[in-house]
């Protein structure tokens, strides 16, 4: 399998089927499998605001945090959920920079689940709150009461650095819509014209309109991939500028960020797989496709491993007590449990993926992304309990024990995400269709001219046709 295989492939496909069928989501009613998981999402999603509104109106004891373990379940949700979006547009933007063949079928999905696993992580740090309606009190702001943030505190650049990266992911994510937006407002009539017309900002796909916006669409996609990697970083010295064994390491910023693309690429396998079959985009989302995927998943998870085996030979290498102490009790303290599964899940079941039949397996690669999620947020909760817990002194240890209130919002969080997810589909096609047809046509004049020389038998494909699609110029970037 290689990128000139995927090409190839798509020269096979019509253009104007492949319209209907990306567009078909969108412009037909909802489905009973798409209507089931809206239901299932939004009443897993109150399922959380109840648990949330108990813990405010009983107080935070309810959640079972207890000294020295303050930063427990929802900290831990908070750097699950930035992870993954983190992962989102950093993979699309880099897919992009690297003009790879597979990138259609992923980025739409990376690029909403950034988005809207944002939208989840920002409620964590409100949650994690007492006092949950004066959120506005951690902002740094000026105000009135004197009360002034320390701006040297990595959880105030959190606010900045999230806060500028969202702005940007926002930026790139709809500026791809663009195309697809208009192709909307053309076929649609009513008010949806009307809502999509004032979405696509005028497009019309002219020349004049696509060279300025491919500059602006490849300047963002160069600005996004080192502000995912500068943010992350960030959120990584919310650990690594603390002097606690166990947190205070310099390989924490690649680490985090590695961390972060390898659930981020399960979570567009998990998100993917589902979507392909509902709205039968199995010739647009290929096996190939699939197998891309499952590969970079596979690299990535080798560097995850890696960094684990850093941490622990940094430890012995330092030959200081505390941080040996620190990992030991990790691994072989209350906690051996979920570190151990977080080995396994991160780092050994990954190694599926060597055996191509594993790797062109719906099931197989759906069941794998799973455990990828419980793996990665097991690592978060065992990187910040286990060093709480155990502190310098032995006097002072604390063992935290998970409350169902916690669970109940872990999984609204969950929820909310897909119910998210599941409305945009609604709102915009789930792949870019401007490039699908780029790209089907790019692949047509490969082909050709392969033909011409004599090295693949002549396959024009069909014919665009005169609704078969637009000009070169109409596409996406």
């Amino acid at each position: 399998m290689s990128d000139i295989t995927i090409e190839l492939a798509q020269g096979d496909l019509d253009l104007r089927q492949t319209s209907e069928e990306i567009l078909r989501p969108v412009e037909t009613g909802p489905t009973f499998r798409h209507i089931a998981g809206l239901v299932i999402s939004g009443l897993v999603t109150l399922l959380g605001a109840v648990c949330w509104g108990r813990q405010m109106y009983i107080g935070m004891g309810v959640s079972g945090l207890m000294w020295p373990v303050m930063w427990a379940v929802y900290i831990t949700n908070f750097v699950f959920w930035i992870g993954i979006a983190h992962s989102g547009t950093l993979i699309s933007a880099i897919l992009y920079l690297f003009r790879a063949k597979f990138r259609p079928a992923f980025s739409r999905t990376s690029e909403a689940m950034t988005i809207f696993a944002v939208l989840t992580a920002g409620l964590f740090p409100i949650i994690h709150l007492g006092r949950s309606w004066r959120f506005y009190w951690i902002l740094p702001y000026p105000n009135m009461r004197h009360i002034w943030p320390n701006m040297r505190s990595p959880l105030v650049l959190d606010v900045f650095a999230v806060s500028t990266y969202l702005t940007v992911s926002l930026v790139f994510w709809y500026l791809g819509m663009l195309p697809d937006l208009a192709e909307l407002r053309d076929r649609s009539s009513g008010w949806r014209r009307t809502l999509y017309g004032v979405l696509s900002l005028g497009w019309m796909g002219s020349l004049r309109q696509m060279s300025p916006y491919l500059k602006l669409y490849i300047l963002l996609a160069g600005l996004a991939t080192p502000l995912v990697l500068s943010v992350h970083t960030t959120v990584s010295w919310d650990f690594a500028l603390s002097l606690l064994p166990g947190w205070h390491e310099e390989i924490f910023p690649p680490y985090f960020v590695a961390g972060a693309i390898f659930d981020g690429l399960a979570m567009v396998l998990t998100l993917i797989i589902p979507l392909r079959s509902w709205f039968r985009l199995q010739a647009h989302v290929t096996m190939d496709h699939l197998d891309a995927l499952c590969r970079l998943i596979l690299l990535t998870s080798s560097i995850v491993t890696f960094s684990y085996a850093t941490e622990y030979f940094m430890a012995w290498y330092s030959a200081d007590t505390y941080e040996r102490s620190a990992y030991w009790m990790r691994a072989f303290g209350h906690y051996w449990k979920p570190f151990w599964m977080t080995i396994a899940f991160n780092c050994a079941l990954p190694l599926l993926f060597f055996w191509r039949g594993i790797r062109r397996s719906l099931a197989g690669m759906f069941i794998i992304s799973i455990f990828i999620h419980i793996g990665m947020w097991l690592e978060r909760f065992v990187l910040i309990v286990t060093t709480l817990a155990y502190s310098f002194d032995p006097a002072s240890w604390g063992i935290f024990h998970v409350q169902w209130i916690e669970v109940g919002i872990t999984a609204g969080s969950f929820g909310w995400f897909m119910l998210q997810f599941l409305t945009f589909l609604k709102v915009a096609p789930a792949l870019p269709l401007a490039e699908v047809r780029r790209d089907i046509l790019e692949a047509r004049r490969s082909r050709k001219a392969l033909a011409a020389r004599g090295l693949l038998p002549p396959s024009p494909g069909p014919p665009p046709g005169p609704s078969g699609g637009t000009p070169v110029a109409a596409s996406g970037p």
